[in-house]
């Protein structure tokens, strides 16, 4: 309905009864002015009123929350709650007011559309039964007023349609505002405190932040809106790393810094809550802060794919076949830590290497040996696999064709150098073996991956990222035990059509089940039977702490520096937590919950 258009048509009638101008003003009062000055003292006067509320809560908000945020990490924890606890309700009626406020002006909005056109409809309609020539008047008027009236109809229909539905709304995003949230182009967006170095002292201003997690582009906009809004230039900067900040390095809560690869220097930003930074470090891939840590005897590097691993390989494997094949829970089960180390030093010792020509003695446990192969192949520059392929056998494992997934990462094995891919080919023969007498040792193709995955494809950083992909590493894992014959024994093949893969999958599904790596990604392997899957759980629960330190030592090992010291009560590490659905599998999700027991419980030497 177009206002402007309404109103010429009535211009063109006024002009014609410019003559009985004084009659139809006796009755302009009633149908004209009265409606008019209602809707503004009702509807417009009511808005006002809504805005001075908003701007008077907004002013207190903003005041209590920076109150808040002035509070020192070193208060008492009651106080830091309890400061907590108010400004929670203070956001809270904040936040219904200005609902409130949105929906009154949202009202008013549409009720202009009708409240003021209607009143000057009716003034016309009592045009007609005063004036002399009313009747051919109203039937050239006729057309348009008909028109008019089902517009003004359908306004006012459409508006308590709207109105309902925008009540429901209100109540719903009382309810659950998370559930409710506005789509944005950014992957995060918010309110962010940035400190400012000045010539006396630092301060902290208050910006409106967003970050798109693509481009790597962070924007901050001055915006404080107890001053009346925007109060500087926008900056942006392209992101190049993101940690959290000790909270014994800083008195404020909450914070994290952010290195720019186009600015010099550290960003020193502070979140409005623990929630909202573990967003933001979230969205960025964020890192945890680099603490002390002991070291284990064997540093980094000393490993090495020559004559002395294959040797030392070679013997473990043996010694493990030999003796240890059918043994429950195989390279599940940890050894000591101390005896590990022992049997590493007299394996890689030029002098003592002799004494284990042909094979271990005996007098080394089976989970001892496990646990030195395990680590020999952690201790190498590099993980097996090689930090540049590993995002290509990512994607591979990804795949949603069985064939597809096969034939890419047989491609990918045979790009790995010689050497890395002679040991691989070893290493996958004898966990094929053992797969093979899972019966005995309860040791699946899949827990097999779950154990080697994080150690062959060890990621070069901790962050959020790497732990996502943790389950898509036993995938691979999975697929090279599987399929170990094919991909180290014969050339790659060129990439199958469309077609092709659809016809293979169609034969290749009427001639077997699907093993683990051909289900769906969430899920793996299960037992065929109900006395096989009740063996599983009853050793999964009688060794899980076992299980997830196997795990846990795959990642930490590698990622040493990252590690926080085991002696610090940081009360902030465990801001990395992933959140989001099926983001790791249950067991491998297990070793985050299960590393401190594993310290706890190892014997030292």
């Amino acid at each position: 309905m177009c206002i402007a258009k309404s109103l010429q048509e009535f211009a063109t009638v006024l002009r014609n009864l410019e003559d009985e101008r004084i009659r139809m003003i006796e009755n302009a009062s009633e149908v004209l002015i009265t409606p008019l000055e209602k809707f503004r003292k009702e509807q417009i006067g009511a808005a006002k009123e809504a805005k001075k509320k908003y701007d008077k809560e907004t002013e207190k908000y903003c005041g209590i929350l920076e109150k808040h945020l002035n509070l020192s990490s070193k208060k008492k924890e009651s106080q830091l709650q309890e400061a907590d606890s108010q400004v929670d309700l203070v956001r809270q009626h904040f936040y219904e007011v200005s609902l409130e406020y949105v929906f009154k002006v949202q009202e008013v909005q549409e009720r202009k559309m009708f409240e003021f056109v209607e009143p000057l409809l009716a003034f016309l309609q009592g045009l007609f039964t005063f004036y002399h020539h009313g009747y051919e008047l109203a039937k050239d008027f006729g057309d348009f007023k008909t028109q008019l009236t089902i517009s003004i109809q359908n306004t006012r229909n459409r508006f308590e349609g709207t109105r309902s539905e925008v009540e429901s709304l209100m109540k719903k995003m009382k309810e659950n505002p998370l559930e409710h949230k506005t789509i944005s182009p950014y992957t995060m967006e918010g309110y962010l405190y940035v400190q400012e170095k000045r010539h006396f002292g630092t301060s902290w201003v208050k910006h409106y932040c967003t970050y798109q997690r693509d481009s790597k582009q962070i924007t901050m906009v001055p915006f404080d809106q107890k001053s009346g809004g925007k109060g500087g230039e926008d900056e942006s900067v392209t992101l190049k790393s993101c940690t959290r900040r000790k909270t014994d390095s800083i008195e404020k809560r909450f914070c994290f810094d952010v290195e720019a690869v186009d600015r010099p220097g550290v960003i020193t930003m502070q979140a409005l809550s623990e929630e909202d930074r573990r967003l933001w470090m979230e969205a960025m891939d964020g890192r945890e802060p680099v603490y002390n840590s002991n070291k284990d005897n064997q540093s980094e590097g000393t490993a090495q794919l020559d004559s002395v691993g294959f040797s030392i390989i070679r013997k473990c494997i043996h010694a493990v076949e030999t003796r240890g094949i059918n043994e429950q829970g195989l390279y599940r089960i940890v050894g000591v830590n101390s005896r590990v180390q022992k049997l590493l030093s007299v394996l890689m010792d030029p002098k003592t290497a002799s004494e284990t020509e042909t094979d271990i003695c005996a007098e080394w446990e089976i989970k001892t040996i496990t646990s030195a192969l395990k680590t020999y192949l952690r201790m190498l520059p590099g993980p097996l696999m090689m930090y540049q392929f590993q995002r290509s056998f990512i994607k591979a494992a990804k795949l949603e064709n069985q064939e597809s997934r096969v034939s890419e990462i047989h491609s990918l094995v045979h790009r790995l150098p010689e050497k890395n891919r002679q040991m691989l080919q070893l290493l996958m023969n004898h966990l094929a073996n053992v797969a093979n007498n899972h019966k005995q040792n309860l040791m699946t193709v899949a827990n097999l991956g779950v154990v080697f995955g994080p150690t062959l494809l060890r990621p070069q950083e901790e962050t959020v990222a790497a732990i996502m992909d943790i389950k898509f590493q036993n995938i691979v894992i999975e697929i090279l035990i599987e399929n170990h014959e094919k991909i180290f024994n014969t050339v790659p093949e060129v990439p199958l059509t469309n077609a092709q893969l659809h016809l293979s999958r169609k034969k290749s599904g009427d001639s077997k089940p699907p093993s683990c790596s051909e289900r769906p990604l969430t899920l793996f392997h299960a037992m065929q039977s109900t006395e096989k899957q009740e063996q599983r759980n009853s050793i999964i629960n009688s060794s899980l702490e076992s299980v997830v330190s196997s795990n846990a030592n795959s990642i930490l090992n590698s990622s040493s520096s990252l590690q926080p010291n085991m002696n610090s009560s940081d009360p902030d590490l465990d801001v990395l937590k992933p959140t989001r659905p099926n983001s790791l599998s249950p067991v491998s999700g297990a070793w985050l919950v299960g590393r401190d027991s594993e310290r706890k419980d190892r014997p030292h030497p």
